[in-house]
Formats: structure tokens, sequence, C-alpha cells
């Protein structure tokens, strides 16, 4: 990887909520282009908060995002399971075109080129022959290799996952990892929200652990340590929504390597730019 590229995600003391009120805040620090990073924390540590602002779906309330290699139409966001109605009469074919969206338009029609591609994702799901099924007929496992499909249709240089492994069947969740780490192979930037930490350990080269602000950043194995996972956990019970004042702490910012961490048996690695996340700031308590 050319390390003279400009980071694909740059944050700026980005804070993210819901009525004024801070799901995360106060992060700062780069994602290279081309990284695979798991997000990581306790429960409402904000980690879905982060990605629907990456994905442009929350403003932040204080602090920017700044992307300056994507092109329009450059991030592909698959958020948590539940934006599918099972009960509208939709076919799984239907549901992947969707994610042909940005070269057809709302009420463009599919040539027979485009329907070859939405085959051809299905067939890299293993859903060749469920074209016709009826998108609520599908199991867990079966409706996330559908959602996956429409994602590769969307052929986007950044990808955001939201639990993308969330109760679905062992079999299905070692499919898609390995088209996440396709994915990653082919240099493209993957932010996705992982609750096994055996999973990230195994898979995913770099962490970013939160708990409501930046805990650690880099090496997944330097930032899933015993003594910083029960930081963000004492964080997340100490925190105070209400708190009148944040003071600075220091951050566990770990630089991330210039060779792979983590061997993914590709054959080649995939090195990283630095990345550096400023502060660490606590709501009083």
């Amino acid at each position: 990887m050319d390390l003279a590229l400009p980071p694909m995600i740059r944050l700026d003391n980005l804070t993210l909520g819901y009525d004024r009120h801070p799901a995360v805040h106060h992060l700062s620090g780069e994602i290279p282009a081309g990284a695979l990073v798991a997000v990581v924390g306790p429960n409402g540590a904000g980690k879905s908060t982060l990605l629907k602002g990456i994905a442009g779906e929350l403003r932040p309330i204080g602090g920017r995002i700044v992307m300056p290699a994507l092109p329009a139409g450059g991030v592909a966001y698959m958020p948590q399971r539940g934006e599918i109605d099972h009960s509208f009469p939709v076919s799984v074919f239907e549901v992947v075109a969707m994610g042909l969206w940005h070269e057809i338009g709302a009420f463009g029609g599919l040539s027979r080129a485009q329907r070859q591609r939405v085959r051809e994702a299905l067939s890299a799901v293993g859903l060749s022959g469920f074209e016709s099924r009826p998108i609520g007929s599908l199991s867990g496992g079966q409706l996330q290799r559908a959602r996956f499909a429409r994602l590769i249709l969307q052929d986007a240089p950044l990808i955001l996952l939201d639990e993308p492994f969330a109760a679905i069947d062992s079999r299905t969740v070692d499919d898609l990892v390995a088209l996440i780490l396709g994915w990653h192979a082919e240099g493209r930037t993957i932010l996705t929200v992982v609750h096994d930490l055996e999973q990230v350990r195994r898979h995913f080269p770099t962490a970013l652990l939160l708990s409501r602000e930046p805990v650690a950043f880099g090496p997944t194995a330097q930032v899933l340590t015993p003594e910083l996972l029960a930081r963000a956990r004492r964080l997340s019970e100490a925190f105070d929504e209400h708190a009148p004042e944040c003071h600075i702490e220091n951050v566990a910012v770990l630089p991330l390597p210039a060779a792979p961490a983590h061997d993914h048996g590709h054959g080649e690695g995939h090195g990283h730019a630095p990345a550096h996340a400023a502060h660490d700031h606590r709501h009083s308590s």
C-alpha cells in the first residue's frame, strides 16, 4: 500500500449523539485506506452511533468527519438487521438488486448485464436458486447472505458493517468472514462492529475500543488486553450523561504496524499508515 495516500477517514474531536445527548464523544484519529477495523466495546459504547455518523445518517454534535479520498457514493453501510420489512411482498432478487440503486436510480429498470450481476452476487453468497423466493421466507442466515449480496453490488471502497454476525449460524458466519477478508484483500476499507472478541482476534488486524469515548486504537493484540477491556467496562459503568464537564486523560494510542499484524493466508500483507488518536475525555461523575 502506498503510505502517501491520505487516510480514508479522519475524525476531528468528533461527538455524536441524539437530542444533544452524546453517545460517543471527543473521538479523534485516522483510519488508513485499506484498513480492516473491528469496532468493539461494551453495550451502549457508541459503536453503532459511530458507524451511523460515518455513513452520513447522523450529523455530528461537535467536531467533524473528513473523508478526503472518498468518491461520491463511495460508502456501503449495512445497519443492524431490521430495515427490511419481512411482510412486504418482495423477492430476494429485488432486495439484492437494490444494491444497484446508485446506477439505476429510483425508477430505472435493470439491463440484462445488471440482472446477471445480481445473479452473480447471489451465487457469491450461496443463494443461487433463491431469486424468486419471498424475502420473508428466508432464515436469519439466508437474509444476512442476501444483504451481503446487495453490498457486493454497491462495489464501494468504504464498507461499514454493524453487527453482521449477530444471531446467525456458524457456517454463515464463516462464509461472511471470508467475503470480508476478500474485500480487504482488494484494498477496501472496512469497519465492522463485532461483539465476539475471539472473532476479532482471529480475523481483524486492527481494533478500535470504545466506551462512549476512545479507549484504544491500534493492532488488535495490543488493544484487546485485559487491562484495556477492564478500563472500557469501568468507563461504561461510570458514565454520566448529565455530567457538567469533561477532563482530558491519556488514551492508549497504539501505532498501526507497517507490516500486517495478522495473516489471513492471502499470501500478501496489507500494511497500514500510522493512525493517531488525540485524547481521551471522560464526563465527570
